[in-house]
Parts: C-alpha cells; structure tokens; sequence
C-alpha cells in the first residue's frame, strides 16, 4: 500500500484560480497596460509566480510578483478548500499515512493562501518553490520532499491537476493520481489514477 500522500495545493487542496488569474490579469493591465483573457493565462496554473512572469516577458520579475501577491489580497474571498478535503485528510491520519505538500508556492504565499484554512496541521511535510533550485515539472521537490519525510518512492503517490505534477512524478519516480475536480486537462494527462472526488483517494488504500 501507499505509505505517503503527497499533495499538490493550488487546483487540487484550494481553489485558487480566480485569484491566481484574476491578479495577474489586473497587474497585466495596471502595472504593463496589457490585457489578456483568463484563458490566455491558463498556463501559469502549477508553475511558480515567478517562472510565470519570465515567461510573459517580465524582466523586473521579483518586484512584479511581490505586487502579483499584494493585488491577490483582493480575490482572498473566492479561494476555497475543495469538498471532502478535511474529511479526506482526517481519515488518512487515522490510517497513520504520512502526509504533506509539494507546491509550487513561495514560502510564504504557503503561509498567506495556505495555512489560514488550516489544513497544515494534517500536513506536516512541505516543499514550496523557495526550497529548491529547480521546480515542476522538474522531479527536484518531489525528490526533496522523499530526502525530508524519509518516504519511499515506490510507497508513495504524488496527487495533482496538471501536466506539471504527473510529469514531476513521473520523473522521480512516484505514482501520480490526478484530481480531476481542478484539471483542466484531464485527457491529456496519463495518471496512473484519476480521481472523480476527493474521497475516491481512499480506494486505492489498501492496492498498493
């Protein structure tokens, strides 16, 4: 069986996406005078802020997201723990499984986004994009986390909503359950398990 759960945050624990989009269209327009569609924007869900920015040809990366985090202040009402996620998380430490999160989040996004619907407290184990050099869809801190928790790959699965996760999972060698309640993608994602509902996690307790 699977002895470690290893969760990805963002689309998969916690509904961000209005937030995430919603900020970075507003610093786009107020800070660049550059309007993008939602849609256009998509690809920054699962990367870091500041790979995001790089990538949309922002050279004064650090300061644009420190103002990409302050406007997320404004979207804080529409970010939501996804249903049955307590629940889920409360079983699995009756199960006595290790449990944590890799995320593509900065520390302390981590502490602004994460911790206030207090979920941490199931989770002991995290590695946020300040941890390592190099991030998904690069197997590093999926690989970071196995140096830290003391898991095994082959006792762990590595749950997630984008390509970014399944091919970091992939590469580290971690079984991958895609969440198909945040995916946007979910026929372009080969996981090995494709959960309809978070409770459908605990099927796979005693397959492994």
């Amino acid at each position: 069986m699977y002895h470690t759960y290893i969760f990805d945050i963002d689309g998969t624990l916690i509904n961000t996406e209005q937030a995430v989009l919603g900020s970075l269209q507003k610093l786009l327009k107020n800070n660049y005078n550059r309007e993008l569609t939602q849609q256009d924007l998509s690809f920054v869900l699962g990367i870091p802020g500041a790979v995001s920015l790089r990538q949309l040809g922002i050279e004064d990366v650090n300061h644009a997201n420190k103002c990409w985090n302050d406007l997320m202040r404004d979207y804080q009402h529409t970010i939501h723990v996804y249903e049955g996620i307590h629940q889920l998380l409360t079983d699995l430490r009756k199960h006595s499984i290790r449990t944590g999160v890799v995320t593509s989040k900065t520390k302390q996004e981590f502490l602004d986004d994460f911790v206030p619907f207090g979920l941490d407290n199931d989770l002991p184990y995290a590695v946020c994009a300040d941890d390592t050099k190099l991030h998904k869809p690069h197997p590093e801190p999926l690989l970071k986390f196995l140096e830290i928790s003391g898991a095994q790959a082959e006792t762990s699965i590595y749950i997630g909503d984008t390509i970014y996760d399944y091919e970091c999972a992939r590469d580290a060698g971690v079984d991958f359950g895609l969440a198909l309640w945040g995916c946007k993608q979910p026929d372009a994602i080969p996981a090995k398990y494709k959960f309809k509902h978070s409770k459908d996690i605990l099927s796979i307790l005693n397959l492994h």
